[in-house]
Order: structure tokens, then C-alpha cells, then sequence
């Protein structure tokens, strides 16, 4: 790093030491090493991996707007658009968001509810725009399987991020006060995710030690993005659904299921058969249901629970369902009762399907067994809170669908142990005969083992 680089990250106390070497690096290569950077120099040094509106609204921060604008801003300045978006408070970043904006932060002032979503969508946008440029694997074998990032769908997260701030998410918005950006910031994960993966890339905080490249660097991995497994043996993967869906339905899922999508079942590769879907996706842990029916809604749910034949309800109130396209939407359990899954076949005194939600027959989500290619979604279901039938008309037809497990699979010594527990519990003298089969799993995992 030059002697402008440590001049520039010892005036600036916000800065961890790791971030000043990366952040003033960064500085130093948009300036043309100058101690002051002008905005034309920055937004082409940011250039086609920042959407056009981000860099307008970001540099309404950094250089001001209006009759306060100036030609160049400082180190300080720049470092503080950086810190306060990545770790700052709640009140810092609303200062930030009315100072993007073209607004002074004042608890009197209103921010237009269509500015806002116009924000949210630049960061959204930008987001795809680093997922799509980057060199991880984990993102170029979803792109390379024909999975879109399409400006509609873009355009659609960040309508699902804005619409929050009234607390409706039907009720048209025209303007918000300083105390619903306020709650809705504090709340809103997924934009503080995005916000701080779009800053740490701007910023070049994912460089190598000694990399001190005069462009933007290759983005880091975008860890919103979840790994996929089974994708990469599929030839011709027939993907309908768009990285901005995949983004919306992972961040809502819970934590330790983030990390990967197991490919399971598609109607597509494995044929129209609900026998053959139900055999793919039982015992595989928890799993996603995603539908396109003929109207081009998209839509599904999260269910818990292990698929399994059974005449029971199951799952916990993790489950949701959600709605991808024309809207993103979220429907979480209102535990009002626990009809979160339920799948049976072949059976002449209960209903034959998979069902999410609701009663029998009659719920969020219910796909006969037979014929298999239809389905049903109420217009109300009492299980998950919010609830808006997800489907353009009750009774609908399936195009597309697919079930990913995720995270990682179920072992099946977990399996077995689960297996065994039920047994003693229904009949303690087996537990000789249990321990016997024990010793032989141990006997023949032994015999396995590879040679040292």
C-alpha cells in the first residue's frame, strides 16, 4: 500500500485495522491517489457492478444534493457510508437512508413510500448484479443451470423489501415517518443482509492481503445464495424459478437450513406421478414445495418435518408458505393449530395427497394424489398468519413443480436410533434384540472402514 493509503486510514478512528488497509486501497484507486475523490471518478470506478440508482443515492450521501452539493468528499466521508451500512445502528443507518434520499434526517420528515422502494430496488439489483458477475462456484452452477435474474423479478424483492414499513402489506403506502423507517429497519434482516454483502463488495473488503488491483475487485461469495446439491449432474435442468426467488425464500428459512438446497424432485425430469414426487422426497429432513401453476403464479411452502405416509398432522410452526411471483410474500405459522403437513395415499377413510395448511382437502396448499397436475388454495387458511390464497384461482393447474431438501440430508444412523427409540418405547423387552442389531452395525462399519 502507498504512503496516500496510510496516510488517508490513520485519519479515520471508525475503521477496524484489517478494513483500513482494504477501504483506503480502495480510495487510493478511485481518487487517481488523490486525498479527495470526485463523484464522476467514483461511479466509474464502481461502474457496471452497482446499479445506476444505487450510485446516484450513494452519492447523494457522499457528495451531498441540491444546493449543498459539493465536487469532491474526504476519506472520512467515504468510510462512514461504509461503516454505518455494515455495522452501524439502527439510527445511523436512518440518517443514511434520508441522506441517500436527498433528504436532512429529521423525525418530522416524511420519505415518499415510492423513493423508498426505488432504493430497495437499487439494492437489490445491485445484489444480482455481484451474484452474477461472481467467479463462485456456488453461484455460477445455479447460472449455469438456466436459473434467471430477471429485472421483474429484481424489481419484485425490492417491492418485498419496502412494503413492510407500514406494517400492511396490502394497504397502499404514500409516505413514511421517521418512526416506521425506524421499526422497519431495525426488523427488515434480509435488507440489512443485502446492504452489508453490496457495501463489503463496493468497498473491496473481499481482496486478498497485498491485492491492491485499481478496479473492482471479483465479488466474494454471495453468501445469501444457498449451495446447491444434485444441480450439477442434471444435463438439461429445466429451472422456473429466478436467483431473486431462491434469495427470498432461503432468508426466511432458519438459520442452520441456509446453507444448501438439496434437489430432490422435479415434474419436469422425473415425470407427472405423485407416487414417484412422494418417494423422491420422504425421509430427506425438511424441504421446500415450489409450484408454477398456468397462470404463472409461483408459489409453496416450507414444511418441517420429514415427508411421510401418514394419516397425522406434522411439522412445527417453522413451516410457512410464501408466493414468489407476481408478489413476494411470507406467511408464517399463527399457531392457532399445527395442520402444518400431512401426506397419505392409498387409503379408502382419508383424503389422498399432500397438504400444507388448513383442514383436509380444504387448505393452503392440497395436491391430490389422483389426478396429479391439480390442486387447490383456499382463500383462507387459519394456520399461517396473513394468509392470501397464493394461487390466480382456487382451483389451478400445475406447470412446473419441484422439492429441494435443505440443508444438510439426514444421517441414517440418526434414522436408525430414531428407529430403535420408537420400538423401546412401544416395547421395552426389545431392547436385547436391539442391542444385538447394534453390535452388528458396529461390526460391519468396522469391516467398511477403509485401511489406514
Amino acid at each position: 500500500m502507498g504512503n496516500t493509503s496510510k496516510k488517508l486510514a490513520a485519519k479515520c478512528t471508525l475503521l477496524t485495522k484489517e478494513e483500513q488497509k482494504y477501504v483506503a486501497a480502495t480510495f487510493r484507486a478511485a481518487s487517481k491517489n488523490s486525498e479527495r475523490i470526485r463523484e464522476e471518478d467514483l461511479i466509474k470506478f464502481w461502474g457496471p457492478q452497482i446499479d445506476p440508482r444505487l450510485a446516484q443515492y450513494l452519492t447523494n450521501f457522499l457528495f451531498g444534493s441540491g444546493q449543498q452539493k459539493t465536487a469532491t468528499c474526504d476519506f472520512n466521508r467515504f468510510a462512514e457510508l461504509y461503516v454505518f451500512n455494515v455495522r452501524g445502528t439502527v439510527e445511523e443507518r436512518l440518517a443514511v437512508t434520508y441522506n441517500c434520499l436527498g433528504k436532512d434526517f429529521n423525525e418530522d420528515v416524511e420519505l415518499p413510500y415510492q423513493l423508498l422502494k426505488e432504493f430497495c430496488e437499487s439494492i437489490a439489483s445491485t445484489y444480482i448484479k455481484i451474484v452474477k458477475s461472481s467467479t463462485s462456484k456456488r453461484a455460477r452452477i445455479w447460472i449455469d443451470k438456466g436459473f434467471r435474474a430477471s429485472a421483474s423479478c429484481v424489481q419484485a424483492l425490492g417491492e418485498a423489501l419496502a412494503t413492510t414499513v407500514g406494517g400492511d402489506l396490502e394497504s397502499p403506502h404514500h409516505h413514511c415517518n421517521a418512526q416506521q423507517l425506524l421499526k422497519w429497519l431495525e426488523t427488515n434482516i434480509l435488507l440489512k443482509q443485502l446492504s452489508e454483502l453490496v457495501f463489503v463488495n463496493l468497498y473491496g473488503i473481499n481482496s486478498r492481503s497485498g491485492d491492491e488491483s485499481p478496479t473492482p475487485l471479483p465479488p466474494a461469495t454471495p453468501t445469501m445464495l444457498p449451495a446447491s446439491e444434485g444441480l450439477e449432474v442434471m444435463p438439461d435442468y429445466p429451472a422456473f424459478i429466478d436467483l431473486s426467488h431462491i434469495v427470498w425464500i432461503n432468508s426466511h428459512l432458519p438459520q442452520k437450513f441456509q446453507h444448501k438446497w438439496r434437489f430432490l424432485f422435479s415434474s419436469h425430469i422425473h415425470g407427472e406421478s405423485f407416487s414417484t414426487m412422494a418417494g423422491r422426497i420422504q425421509e430427506q429432513g425438511p424441504s421446500i414445495l415450489i409450484i408454477e401453476d398456468t397462470n404463472g403464479f409461483i408459489f409453496g411452502g416450507f414444511a418441517t418435518a420429514d415427508w411421510a405416509w401418514s394419516p397425522n398432522w406434522t411439522g412445527t410452526d417453522d413451516s410457512f408458505l410464501f408466493t414468489c411471483a407476481p408478489r413476494m410474500r411470507i406467511y408464517p405459522a399463527t399457531n392457532y393449530n399445527d395442520h402444518y403437513q400431512y401426506m397419505n395415499h392409498h387409503t379408502k377413510t382419508l383424503p389422498n395427497g399432500l397438504l400444507m395448511g388448513g383442514q383436509l382437502e380444504f387448505g393452503g396448499i392440497w395436491l391430490p394424489a389422483e389426478p396429479f397436475g391439480e390442486g387447490n388454495s383456499a382463500e383462507s387458511c387459519s394456520t399461517f398468519r396473513g394468509y392470501k390464497r397464493l394461487s390466480k384461482e382456487p382451483h389451478f393447474r400445475i406447470r412446473s413443480i419441484e422439492v429441494w431438501g435443505v440443508g444438510d440430508k439426514p444421517s441414517l444412523e440418526k434414522d436408525e436410533d430414531e428407529r430403535d427409540a420408537s420400538i423401546l418405547d412401544t416395547n421395552p423387552d426389545a431392547k436385547a434384540i436391539l442391542d444385538m442389531a447394534g453390535r452388528a452395525r458396529h461390526s460391519e462399519g468396522l469391516r467398511e472402514e477403509p485401511p489406514l
